[in-house]
């Protein structure tokens, strides 16, 4: 058998989805077949110190303090972008302009001209052979996307209703610390584009439909928060106690809207990061003419599925998403021994690297994360005019 050829990866940012992409390129390859082999080459930082632990820690070759000195080596051939989302569109572009492949976390931007002008970039690049994918996993979850082929078999029918929500709860504390997270400057918006873009994007995708209009409303709850140093990770860090500073929150701590699906279904989406009790409740559910379909993230690897042909006292029934012929599943464990968190970006990989090797472009593309962009400004702009209907 002959070696793949490498995928040499640059990645920017070294945090919590540093963590997970990193995960995901050393696991690839032990566990599917690729046609390319990825190699974790170079880690790039802002603190020396930090970044060269996290590569010892994490697996990657060596390390840079300037993300713009990955764009310059020749030794690597894709940037992963993992940092928030008001860098994004600066070294996205920068790195198509050199001749880069490119992944790119959600969502894509922090305004649609930035999305935009991402897009458009990308246009450029792939008529070059040099491809970006915009990271949305949760397609990846073995699942959603049986889902998704469920949906495109006829099995529910005409779609009348979607449902979708996305409930954590780690600021449900009012002294939690503040983050970058909440500062509007770094990351566009607060619940509605860190979590809600997610379920945006999953609906659409399994649906095989996009939102065209929404009525919205967006909630700040804690309006300021204890400051956090440097603001990292997701719940801060710095001092709490009641006479210590504060910072302004300049974001969203809730999303609500519904929304007209082009053909005709309806839908009602909520993001919060303040359901108590809720850690990762990644819920969807889609009602049609011949049965339904649900799906919570905190149990997922299990799809619930009512057919109405089997009666009104069937029910809905268990699938148990751990069968080989499942999306993803058979180069993973026996049936029965299911997949977690952290198995998705391992999936985002794969199907990034095969495409990358058919010379194809990887999905979600940029132009498929700009459309989650114009419905999450639509989102916003509804809010802001009293919930009046606009239109994406």
């Amino acid at each position: 058998m002959t070696t793949p050829s490498p995928l040499r990866v640059g990645m920017v940012g070294y945090a919590f989805m540093g963590a997970a992409h990193s995960h995901a390129w050393r696991t690839a390859p032990r566990f599917f077949d690729l046609p390319l082999r990825p190699e974790l080459t170079a880690v790039a930082g802002r603190s020396a110190a930090s970044v060269e632990a996290a590569a010892a820690k994490m697996g990657w070759a060596s390390v840079e303090t300037d993300w713009q000195r990955l764009l310059e080596r020749d030794d690597i051939d894709l940037i992963d972008i993992c940092t928030p989302g008001h860098t994004h569109a600066e070294i996205a572009i920068a790195a198509l302009s050199a001749g880069k492949h490119v992944l790119c976390e959600k969502p894509l931007a922090n305004t649609v001209a930035e999305a935009e002008q991402m897009t458009a970039a990308a246009a450029a690049a792939a008529r070059n052979g040099i491809f970006a994918m915009c990271g949305f996993t949760y397609r990846r979850t073995p699942a959603l996307a049986l889902a998704r082929r469920m949906v495109a078999e006829g099995r529910l029918g005409t779609i009348r209703h979607v449902r979708a929500q996305y409930l954590q709860d780690w600021l449900s504390d009012a002294n939690a610390p503040m983050t970058w997270r909440l500062d509007k400057s770094k990351s566009g918006s607060g619940a509605l584009g860190d979590i809600g873009a997610h379920i945006v994007d999953a609906a659409q995708w399994i649906l095989g439909r996009h939102i065209t209009g929404v009525s919205a409303l967006l909630e700040t709850f804690v309006p300021d928060r204890p400051l956090g140093g440097d603001l990292v990770g997701l719940g801060g860090h710095g001092n709490t106690a009641a006479e210590g500073p504060r910072g302004t929150v300049t974001v969203d701590d809730a999303a609500i809207f519904t929304a007209r699906f082009d053909g005709g279904p309806v839908g009602v989406f909520e993001a919060t990061r303040m359901a108590l009790g809720r850690k990762n409740a990644m819920r969807l559910e889609f009602n049609g003419t011949k049965g339904s379909l649900a799906f919570d993230f905190e149990d997922n690897n299990v799809l619930s599925y009512y057919d109405a042909a089997e009666g009104p006292d069937a029910g809905f029934r268990r699938i148990i998403v751990t069968e080989p012929e499942h999306p993803y599943v058979g180069s993973w464990w026996p049936t029965g021994h299911g997949l977690g968190y952290e198995h998705g970006f391992t999936h985002q990989v794969v199907d990034l690297v095969t495409a990358l090797a058919a010379g194809q472009q990887p999905e979600p593309s940029f132009a498929d994360a700009l459309q989650v962009q114009r419905v999450l400004a639509a989102v916003e702009a509804s809010a802001g005019a009293s919930s009046q209907w606009h239109s994406v």
